[in-house]
């Protein structure tokens, strides 16, 4: 009796924490939310055009219906206007109408296609394929640290490096001290280890740029 008593509370113990398990945040798609910028804003100023233009339609279509006149534009004569397009508007007015509508469209279409990454890094040796926790980084931090190893390699002083990181590159510039040559290559072999001892994903490709004018050393 008591083992199956203890069996039965063996087996109720998996299947809660097997339900725990399946209860757990995916922390896969929690890196994504923190390395994917939401498109909710572009969606939402898209639906409040939408909804504007329909009310503004139905509204101009109620005022004609009851006899009355207009609020801004019968619809028939907006439509007769629009099919005659581009007669009745200056050149330089048509244009920058056009250059306008062309370039809100594109922001929609970009917004719609690209896919929104934010200035952050995850680091791939986090754990959170197997469900452990996720650790996203600024790209702001990963430079402070990759101008710091740089700065050391390169005997200077932190004004005289500049780092800049995307997504897929990390681009250093380095300004000599006059007269105290800098050897890119070490430079870019101390950011590369630094690089690889941070296992960012997507892992970047590092390019290191010596100026070839250098500051008066204090």
């Amino acid at each position: 009796m008591s083992s199956r008593v203890d069996a039965g509370a063996r087996r109720s113990r998996r299947e809660g924490d097997r339900r725990a398990a399946g209860q757990g945040p995916d922390m896969r798609r929690v890196a994504y939310r923190e390395t994917h910028s939401s498109r909710a804003a572009v969606a939402i100023v898209a639906a409040v055009l939408v909804m504007v233009l329909a009310a503004y339609g139905l509204l101009e279509a109620a005022v004609h219906a009851i006899g009355q006149p207009a609020w801004l534009i019968e619809p028939q004569v907006a439509a007769q206007r629009i099919v005659e397009l581009p007669a009745g508007i200056p050149p330089l007015l048509l244009g920058a109408v056009g250059a306008v509508l062309a370039m809100a469209g594109l922001i929609f279409v970009l917004n719609g296609i690209l896919p929104g990454r934010r200035a952050r890094h995850l680091l791939a040796g986090a754990g959170q394929a197997s469900g452990g926790p996720a650790v996203v980084v600024d790209d702001e931090v990963i430079a402070s640290s990759l101008a710091r190893r740089a700065r050391l390699a390169a005997n200077v002083t932190p004004e005289q490096v500049m780092v800049v990181v995307s997504q897929r590159q990390v681009l250093v510039n380095v300004r000599p001290t006059s007269g105290v040559p800098v050897d890119g290559g070490t430079v870019l072999a101390a950011v590369q280890d630094e690089l690889d001892q941070m296992e960012l994903e997507p892992s970047p490709e590092a390019r290191v740029n010596v100026t070839p004018t250098g500051v008066i050393g204090a």
